[in-house]
């Protein structure tokens, strides 16, 4: 797991603020932190293409090979620094580098149980992610489907409201088609002599209602 999202291995920090303002001067500053992540060295990368940096940190890796190593015999016989530090190894006993391995197999377990600790915790977030979107398109799809409910019951009521309206006026059309009959009837009955009083008694009329339909 790399610590600083950059491809350098070996990183320097100093105080700034948010403006990126030194806390004191930087040939003053006693408070630098240094950080090395071995993690990031390429292992399979060719000697000659390493520089000094990889180089001592793929020997700090794989010194207890010794010259079993290619790469380690390599830098052992060419690099006066690496001799210095290799007299230095010879000293450590079996069971110190065995101790040394353990203590680094157990960081490298350490740092893979942190990944899938944070990988875990990760896919939990995800998957109540998901649930909560699922719930809330549930609650949108229900409030969808009220919505359509209720429109189509004010269609249902408006289409209803247009027959009755036709059909009002379908009434309303046949009434005056029929008082245009009996105004055209009464009419003829009064030209043919008949008297009022007499038309008023055979259609149960008024006088009065049987003048206002022949107006």
């Amino acid at each position: 797991m790399n610590l600083i999202e950059n491809d350098r291995m070996c990183n320097t920090f100093t105080l700034k603020n948010e403006d990126v303002l030194s806390f004191v001067k930087e040939t003053e500053d006693r408070t630098k932190i240094k950080t090395v992540e071995m993690a990031k060295l390429d292992v399979n990368k060719p000697l000659i293409d390493m520089n000094e940096q990889e180089k001592m940190i793929y020997y700090f890796l794989n010194c207890y090979r010794g010259k079993e190593d290619s790469k380690i015999k390599v830098m052992i016989e060419s690099d006066g620094v690496v001799q210095m530090l290799e007299k230095r190894v010879e000293t450590i006993s079996d069971d110190g580098w065995k101790k040394i391995i353990e203590d680094f197999q157990k960081l490298h377990e350490n740092e893979e149980r942190m990944e899938r600790q944070l990988e875990l915790e990760e896919i939990q977030r995800l998957k109540e992610e998901i649930r909560k979107t699922r719930e809330e398109t549930r609650k949108i799809q229900e409030e969808t489907r009220k919505i359509q409910e209720e429109t189509r019951k004010k269609q249902e009521e408006a289409r209803k409201l247009q027959e009755a309206n036709k059909h009002v006026a379908d009434v309303n059309r046949q009434i005056e088609q029929m008082n245009q009959v009996m105004k055209l009837g009464i009419k003829a009955m009064l030209t043919n002599g008949m008297s009022l009083e007499y038309v008023s008694k055979l259609l149960s009329k008024s006088e009065s209602e049987i003048m206002e339909l022949v107006k």
